[in-house]
């Protein structure tokens, strides 16, 4: 019997992994990927009995590898917060499965694990900008307010990590950050004992968002903003954290923050308004690479004819 882990390359997918692995210790092949590579399931060749945990990535992407996994006898467990599709019914597969926009994948396997690793919980949460969810269940930590605001930059960093076309754009690999997150049960023990890998992806954070803030709108207006980022290594970086970051600065706005790619289409994040987090997903599933959640989406490749279509969309979506 073979066992794989495959999870999200962004903080939510890391944290919700470190959680269960410290409850259910095992050895596993460890898949992941930049934040935007979902379909990983698919390259995985599995064999009757073998045991495959997924954890923050879209159900409906991986769709077919996971019929084909279940037609091959493999025990699945699915935790997701994405819209899913057609959710199999099996008895080799269990899932849990909420599109709620408070909740995310950490905080459903925290649930799970009935809180028993909550700060990664947390870290996981403030990563994938659900701060009220975050604070929420940190209230029953006794954490002080410096140790919350340290788990808030971890959880945003890591989730800046995630970003990028390939894995040559990150600081690091989701698989080796996973490996040196893993290796304390506690984030706030990470931050103390490998300082070096703090200050990487701070100061990493910290250029690229500068770079970022240094933009100006393409459409701004008292219900959405687009912005434009160049086809440069740190703009792949950025474009998710940027996202939120407008999101967080501007919570009745609506906003699309696109990148330049190679082949001259728009790689897109959408952010719902932070007071109304709802519709993105519906409006990237109206483009054939576009998935996500119901307050943050994204579109793989939008074709640079289709973009006034998009910014269109966008505006009817939240005005």
């Amino acid at each position: 019997m073979t066992c794989y882990d495959v999870f999200n390359g962004d903080a939510d997918g890391i944290c919700s992994l470190i959680q269960l692995r410290n409850v259910e210790p095992l050895d596993s092949h460890l898949v992941s990927g930049v934040k935007r590579k979902i379909d990983l399931v698919a390259g995985i060749h599995f064999k009757a009995g073998d045991r495959l945990t997924v954890l923050d990535v879209s159900l409906e992407k991986n769709s077919s590898a996971i019929k084909n996994a279940l037609a091959n006898q493999v025990e699945v467990f699915y935790v997701d917060h994405h819209y899913p599709g057609a959710i199999p019914v099996s008895a080799n597969f269990t899932s849990i499965i909420n599109e709620s926009p408070d909740v995310c994948t950490s905080l459903l396997v925290n649930g799970y694990l009935q809180g028993a690793y909550s700060q990664w919980a947390v870290v996981g949460a403030f990563g994938d900008n659900l701060k009220k969810s975050a604070l929420a269940l940190a209230k029953n930590l006794n954490l002080s307010t410096s140790d919350l605001q340290r788990l808030e930059a971890l959880g945003i960093y890591i989730n800046y990590n995630g970003y990028g076309s390939s894995i040559e754009d990150l600081h690091f690999n989701p698989v080796d950050l996973y490996r040196k997150l893993s290796a304390y049960s506690a984030p706030l023990d990470f931050v103390s004992s490998c300082k070096a890998d703090f200050q990487k992806l701070e100061e990493g954070y910290n250029s690229d968002m500068l770079a970022a803030k240094n933009t100006k709108a393409t459409v701004v207006d008292a219900d959405i903003a687009v912005f434009i980022l160049p086809n440069e290594p740190w703009a792949r970086r950025v474009s998710g954290v940027y996202s939120n970051d407008l999101t967080n600065a501007f919570p009745d706005r609506a906003h699309g923050v696109l990148t330049i790619k190679e082949n001259g289409n728009y790689l897109v994040s959408v952010r719902a308004p932070l007071n109304n987090k709802q519709g993105a997903v519906d409006l990237c599933r109206n483009f054939p690479t576009g998935g996500g959640r119901a307050a943050a989406a994204g579109i793989n490749d939008l074709p640079a004819d289709r973009l006034n279509y998009f910014i269109d969309k966008l505006r009817a979506g939240y005005s």
